[in-house]
């Protein structure tokens, strides 16, 4: 085994500058498009909220095909796995689309996802923005059981699979009398963003807060796009 030589110090100072100057770039591209909460992201909205919140690796047959360049911050280009997985996981497709539309507003790049993560390790990876305690939560007992937190950003697949049965489990644990104005999507995409506690509180009639509002108030802009988004997979 050779022996470990430390690097040059200009080495290990380029590295650090080459984070440094990613970082900067993804926080640019957030406040040129906006942002809000994102999903699994634990928000806190109108009470606590759970710090996890919703999303794996598939095979190349699986995932969008290389040669057609997908880009993880144009949903649509997902439409075929965000149909499959819904329908596994028995949810809404359109619900499903809506959300990674909410959440195309931060860069998906990778490499701009690795860069960001040194900088902050607690953030949300992947096209659906999954944080890690939620991850390891949805993946226990399914098909990507095996799977890590960290492929998110190179598996597009994997993470809409994740946020199509953390949909599921959400939907799962809803009341089946509830009141308010919130449609049983509406709910969902609440648990989504902001935690299964405040989506409850939600289903009981408790009015969400500014950051779960505009959630929803996104959500509500995208929605016909994320239908026609589909609408050739269904």
């Amino acid at each position: 085994m050779a022996e470990h030589q430390q690097q040059p110090t200009w080495k290990r100072r380029g590295g650090r500058w080459i984070a440094l100057i990613a970082a900067v770039a993804v926080v640019v591209w957030i406040a040129q498009h906006g942002g809000h909460g994102t999903g699994a992201s634990g928000v806190t909205v109108a009470a606590p909220s759970d710090t996890s919140t919703a999303h794996s690796t598939r095979s190349a047959a699986a995932t969008p095909s290389a040669t057609s360049s997908p880009d993880q911050n144009v949903p649509a280009d997902f439409a075929a796995p965000v149909v499959r997985y819904a329908r596994q996981a028995a949810i809404d497709p359109q619900l499903l689309m809506a959300i990674l539309y909410n959440e195309s507003y931060k860069p998906h790049d990778p490499s701009f996802q690795r860069a960001w993560l040194k900088l902050k390790p607690g953030a949300a990876l992947g096209i659906a923005n999954m944080h890690e305690a939620a991850f390891d939560q949805v993946k226990a007992g399914r098909s990507f059981a095996d799977s890590s937190w960290t492929q998110l950003p190179d598996d597009p697949d994997l993470a809409i699979e994740a946020a199509a049965w953390y949909l599921h489990d959400l939907a799962a644990q809803l009341p089946a009398h509830r009141t308010g104005s919130l449609t049983e999507d509406e709910l969902l995409a609440t648990g989504y963003n902001a935690g299964a506690s405040n989506m409850l509180l939600f289903a009981r009639g408790v009015q969400p807060g500014s950051q779960a509002q505009s959630y929803l108030d996104t959500l509500r802009q995208n929605w016909a796009q994320a239908g026609q988004a589909i609408k050739p997979d269904l």
